[in-house]
């Protein structure tokens, strides 16, 4: 089993590196405006229906008609239109490139338009562009901005990967106390995902998936199989000191932990697919890509790990284990009696009311901000400072204004070819647009049946004035010339199309919540047979998620505390919050399963709901909090990188992990099931003949509950006279 792990993680990445990886971006939102824009485009203009780029030139001495500046400039100005995939340029020089001449005359760009979009060119499409800003012109700042520029930049997550390891490393050795047992925790997940990662680079070239896959994929699997492992290893530990044996402590290990983990894995996977939910295509990709690196790393921890510790147990066991085997059963039952998580259970027990009331302030205090929350693209704006591209956004906001790194297209569609005559007023009502501070001369289809205009707005793209300026144009200002004039007027380009694409995932967010909720509320019915499990779960996991979102707006909304982690404020990605509910629903479920696995199992064994849960969380809380810990390095190690949304996917799972693994699992759900009692197991009759049967706790829970005596029923006492 070992061999053939490495021999799969070996076949798969070096058949992903013999084929290369495809990796494209599909935005594709049928039914918007930017959409039919884009089909328009692409039908009439054809070869000029792509993205558009910009190289910006800014001089600091005379202007940009300067003999000595437009001498240089001329010929690196038309030495782009080589380039590949560029269609055409318009250059600031042309008569027609005078609105990209600024009014000091010190700063100027060229347009440059491609022939297809961005996310459908190769990556590198625009290395040579980023190449020339580096030509040395004297007195002349070059920079190149845009969708294809900034995708050959690409972004990078430094030393992510490699911290989150050395953490959780750390953290497995401190839980541990053995390198034999940390260990094997990351060969697990290691394996798990180098087999995963080949097959995405695979999976590229049958589905759309964006270059972020990946990382969302090591960062979601790396968590998650670090964790299944730990929970077995743990489990195996606790067996070994009870039974002697590694291979009776192993297959008890597995018919009980394991048994929790394919259930978590599942949950985890369907809240994933619950991004086919959203309609986006973008998300399918990133969808694809976090299932395989879970599947890997949950089929890893299922066979790998067994194998790797029926070779090596006695070594995983640990010193302290070896000497534990050797107590009475009394001896261990005084230990764990004395363990700092049974008094912390207990302490909970005694006041049950006034620590389920703590811990839920402090989850609606977390959480208060998200109601603030503003979906969008966030612009070039918050790029890295070294990157051309936020150099080309900072020269065109300080020469023209921000509107300028964001044009809108202004899309007329004729009534027949050659028939302008509405073009005028439709100028004229855009001019007088609240917010618009140019607008380009009209530019024709060659079948003179569409005319496009350039369209500035004084805002940045991410700003919120420039959302309300697109709504405007849309509903109040253009459509009435479909019925005076017989000539649909629609606003597209990649401003517009950001808006849509968040306007579409937040109308279908209640959809997506809604089916993850339900299918994972019912799988939990089905593996615990309580509803009361059912709709805790689904309403604490809603807790950690709204918790993780609402601390992910103070930070990268509000700005609090953004200089510590690096970022300016602006909108949270669109699709951050799908992409995290998705994730820390799935996570939320891994400690569900876990911690309530054991409450059922001891419940099953001796039938007392207070004991059941002291025991429980005396077993599983030291587990539990270092499964959080080395999921929150692994998550807050990605802030290092240089991409803001993969530090807001980042931060907001580390939040979402620190919430529920602290607040939630070891405080809020404690005292809720003390409250309730025997209540949290109770079922229909009719509900449990209906059920499937699935035997989560295990061969030795069950047997032990079979074999234990049925409680003699109490005789009542005779009733005191007069009573």
């Amino acid at each position: 089993m070992i061999v053939g792990w490495i021999v799969i993680a070996i076949v798969a990445s070096v058949a992903a590196q013999a084929v290369g990886r495809s990796y494209s971006t599909n935005y594709t939102l049928p039914g918007t405006q930017s959409t039919t824009v884009l089909d328009l485009l692409e039908h009439d203009f054809g070869a000029q229906s792509g993205d558009k780029d910009t190289l910006v030139f800014h001089v600091t001495q005379g202007t940009i008609y300067s003999p000595a500046v437009r001498a240089a400039m001329l010929p690196l100005l038309a030495k782009v239109k080589s380039f590949p995939h560029v269609a055409g340029v318009l250059s600031p020089y042309a008569p027609s490139g005078a609105v990209e001449v600024s009014r000091d005359r010190k700063t100027a760009f060229e347009t440059i338009f491609y022939d297809k979009p961005a996310n459908l060119l190769n990556v590198n499409t625009g290395a040579p562009l980023i190449a020339l800003t580096k030509t040395h012109v004297a007195g002349v700042e070059l920079a190149a901005g845009g969708a294809v520029v900034e995708d050959a930049e690409g972004f990078n997550v430094g030393p992510a990967t490699e911290v989150g390891v050395l953490a959780a490393l750390v953290i497995l050795l401190i839980t541990f106390g053995s390198l034999v047992a940390a260990g094997m925790p990351l060969v697990t997940a290691g394996l798990g995902l180098i087999s995963g990662v080949g097959l995405i680079g695979l999976a590229t070239h049958v589905t759309a998936i964006s270059n972020v896959g990946p990382q969302l994929a090591l960062m979601i699997g790396l968590g998650v199989g670090i964790d299944y492992a730990l929970f077995i290893v743990t489990r195996f530990r606790e067996n070994y000191r009870r039974t002697h044996d590694v291979q009776e402590a192993l297959d008890q290990a597995m018919d009980t932990s394991g048994r929790a983990i394919l259930l978590a894995g599942a949950t985890v996977v369907i809240a994933l697919l619950g991004m086919f939910a959203t309609g986006v295509n973008f998300m399918y990709g990133l969808a694809v890509a976090s299932v395989l690196g879970v599947l890997l790393v949950l089929l890893a921890s299922l066979t790998l790990l067994p194998a790797m510790i029926s070779r090596f147990g006695i070594r995983v066991a640990g010193k302290k284990a070896r000497a534990a085997a050797d107590l009475t059963p009394e001896e261990r039952a005084l230990a764990a009696s004395h363990s700092r998580w049974r008094t912390w259970s207990e302490f909970i027990q005694r006041h049950p009311g006034r620590m389920a009331l703590v811990a839920l302030a402090v989850m609606i205090a977390v959480l208060s901000p998200v109601f603030a929350l503003r979906l969008d693209t966030s612009d070039a704006g918050n790029d890295a400072s070294n990157l051309t591209s936020r150099h080309a956004f900072d020269l065109l906001a300080q020469g023209f204004g921000p509107g300028f790194n964001g044009p809108l297209l202004v899309v007329a569609e004729l009534p027949s070819a050659g028939d302008k005559a509405a073009l005028p007023a439709i100028r004229a009502a855009v001019q007088a647009a609240p917010d618009i501070v140019r607008l380009s001369p009209a530019s024709y289809s060659p079948s003179q049946r569409i005319a496009v205009f350039e369209a500035y707005p004084a805002s940045a793209p991410q700003a919120p004035a420039t959302t309300t300026l697109v709504n405007t144009l849309r509903n109040d200002v253009l459509p009435r010339f479909a019925q005076t004039a017989h000539t649909t007027v629609l606003v597209g380009g990649f401003t517009a199309g950001s808006i849509d694409f968040s306007n579409v995932l937040s109308a279908k967010l209640p959809l997506f919540i809604a089916i993850v909720v339900v299918l994972s509320a019912l799988l939990l019915l089905v593996m615990f047979r309580s509803p009361v499990i059912a709709l805790q779960a689904a309403a604490m996991n809603i807790l950690s998620i709204g918790g993780s979102l609402g601390a992910t707006v103070a930070i990268f909304q509000w700005g609090w505390l953004s200089s510590i982690f690096g970022v300016q404020k602006g909108p949270v990605e669109p699709w951050i919050p799908v992409i995290i509910f998705a994730v820390v629903f799935g996570l939320s479920m891994d400690y569900e399963v876990f911690l309530v696995s054991r409450v059922r199992e001891e419940w099953i064994r001796k039938h007392d709901a207070s004991s059941a849960v002291t025991d429980a969380l005396a077993f599983t809380g030291r587990v539990i909090t270092a499964a959080a810990a080395i999921m929150i390095c692994v998550f807050l190690s990605f802030m290092l990188g240089n991409e803001r949304a993969i530090k807001e996917f980042g931060f907001g799972l580390a939040a979402a992990v620190f919430l529920d693994a602290v607040v939630v699992r070891c405080v809020l759900l404690p005292a809720v099931l003390e409250l309730l009692g025997p209540l949290t197991w109770r079922l229909p009759s009719w509900l449990d003949a209906r059920l499937p049967h699935i035997n989560i706790e295990g061969h030795a829970a069950r047997g032990a509950a079979e074999e234990r005596p049925a409680p003699r029923p109490l005789e009542p006492e005779s009733e005191p006279a007069g009573a």
